[in-house]
């Protein structure tokens, strides 16, 4: 009676690992932070952004800024490092963080295209790439606008903006926003 009882016990600790450990191999990796298929495109889309975009005086990568009040922090940050980035992503709160910085492309969350314009200011006489998620009319702030619905990634371009950041950007990558999709 006792051998039967402790290898019930036995079994049942056994199943209850092989439970924990089923669980962990199944949820572990999206609780790691996997991107989605619209972390990807957001990410494709912005890394091809400024893989064409040439700065007058700078040598090596240029540092992409991305407000934390982004969706795609984390994708755009390329935490997992399953690709090269072509930028060095800095992740900045507040606009004293992003001029401290000194970014050579700012992407922005939540703010607004005003918020934009007033650091952009602050920003007078450098080469400068902007790139937004929240900015669906691009009339004012950002040089390039991503629209993001239900999973579709699209850009817009205020060619305004972009003769005004000091940036050459490949007229490729203007025709480009031309189509209703990309990535």
């Amino acid at each position: 009676m006792w051998r039967i009882l402790v290898r019930n016990l036995f079994l049942i600790s056994f199943f209850r690992l092989t439970l924990v450990l089923m669980l962990f191999l199944m949820v572990g990796p999206a609780a790691a932070g996997t991107l989605t298929e619209t972390d990807k495109s957001v990410r494709s889309i912005v890394s091809g952004i400024v893989s064409y975009t040439r700065w007058p005086s700078l040598s090596g990568q240029p540092k992409l800024c991305v407000y934390a009040t982004s969706h795609y922090t984390h994708a755009l940050s390329g935490d997992e490092g399953h690709n090269e980035l072509p930028y060095t992503p800095v992740i900045v709160r507040n606009d004293q963080e992003a001029l401290a910085a000194t970014c050579d492309a700012i992407y922005f969350g939540s703010e607004s295209p005003a918020k934009q314009l007033e650091l952009i200011s602050q920003y007078q006489g450098r080469a400068l790439l902007l790139i937004s998620e929240q900015n669906p009319e691009c009339v004012i702030g950002s040089a390039f606008c991503l629209m993001i619905d239900r999973g579709q990634v699209r850009f817009s371009v205020n060619l305004d903006a972009l003769t005004r950041s000091g940036v050459r950007v490949n007229p490729d990558v203007l025709m480009l926003a031309r189509n209703k999709q990309h990535g």
